[in-house]
């Protein structure tokens, strides 16, 4: 099995890659995060060069099927998180009115699967169109990657907070039933999620009980629990005192009860046959408190639930260290190939 790479060695060879036609490009002058349209698969306007070739991507419901869009009047953009400074691909998606996935497939497919939910504390949905450099390792590890953005809670959405837990479902149910298309083991299907995806990982795999959409077409007969899941500096819990407020108060706007919190807060709503789950985290991690992950990993413990923490000293949020990367996705490796996605 191929080593995981440095994130530096990634992004350096993909610069090094061919660049999109300056024709189709704006200079931005602006300290404003620059709103582009939303459509998968758009040239994003307005950003610097160098941008990089985006991935291939396709809608996760049908069009016109989004659930419990009625009234919603949100409009999809997305931004420049630095517009100023930032790299020009460091994008996030605002108000997902469309939620996709985009696909960084390996150069030596293996077989399996990642879904990969990034986070934005559910403001927004911190994502580039380009890949990033952690769905590149997985895929040298040769699963075909698929990233996923979300809707939002406090866009309107009849669901309300499990508006993004809908989108995650229909994701892996989708990425099942083309797995044949992709060269997928239907069996071989990992979630990862950092951050508030973190969040949304867990929860997609505690839920694989029960159903949160009424199904749209054949896909939806196809299951939603993973073989493995990974959660990194994850927000994990809804309740005070270890809540990230931020998260809490997206996912609620109109204020939520302890009884709501509770409903979507993991340590509550664990199954007996919660799948293997991989957890990490640094101690001083300044947005997401580690209580989250320590809370978590003892619960699941406690049920005898196959399960990994990593609590590293110091990390922040990202798990980077005097700006080298710690090794938690190498740490994931070990723990995946032993419940069977990767060999």
């Amino acid at each position: 099995m191929p080593a995981l790479l440095d994130r530096r060695q990634l992004l350096t060879a993909v610069a090094a890659s061919a660049l999109l036609p300056v024709a189709a490009l704006a200079q931005n002058s602006g300290t404003t995060p620059v709103a582009v349209a939303g459509k998968p698969g758009e040239i994003p306007q307005g950003m610097k060069l160098p941008l990089l070739p985006q991935l291939e991507s396709f809608p996760i419901w049908p069009e016109g099927k989004v659930p419990g869009s009625a009234g919603v009047a949100a409009k999809e953009e997305w931004i420049l998180r630095n517009p100023k400074d930032g790299d020009p691909n460091d994008t996030a998606a605002m108000h997902v009115t469309n939620p996709i996935l985009m696909v960084q497939r390996p150069a030596k497919p293996d077989g399996s699967a990642i879904l990969m939910i990034p986070g934005g504390s559910y403001t927004r949905v911190a994502v580039t169109r380009s890949g990033s450099s952690i769905d590149k390792i997985f895929a040298s590890l040769g699963s075909t990657v698929f990233i996923m953005t979300y809707r939002l809670p406090h866009d309107g959405w009849a669901a309300g907070p499990e508006a993004p837990l809908q989108d995650a479902q229909r994701a892996i149910r989708l990425i099942r039933h083309r797995a044949k298309e992709f060269g997928i083991d239907p069996a071989r299907v990992g979630v990862a999620g950092f951050s508030a995806g973190g969040h949304l990982a867990g929860w997609l795999t505690e839920s694989f009980g029960r159903e949160t959409y009424a199904p749209v077409d054949e896909a939806d007969k196809l299951p939603t629990k993973p073989l493995v899941t990974g959660m990194f500096f994850p927000v994990m819990t809804m309740m005070a005192p270890y809540a990230h407020e931020t998260s809490v108060k997206n996912m609620f706007p109109k204020g939520g009860t302890d009884e709501e919190k509770r409903k979507i807060s993991l340590e509550f709503n664990l199954p007996a046959d919660m799948p293997p789950t991989f957890l990490a985290h640094a101690g001083d991690d300044p947005a997401v408190a580690p209580e989250n992950s320590l809370i978590l990993f003892n619960a699941l413990r406690a049920q005898k639930t196959p399960t990994e923490l990593h609590l590293f000293e110091v990390g922040g949020h990202g798990l980077i260290e005097n700006g080298k990367d710690l090794p938690h996705l190498a740490l994931f490796e070990t723990f995946a190939k032993r419940h069977g996605l990767w060999k």
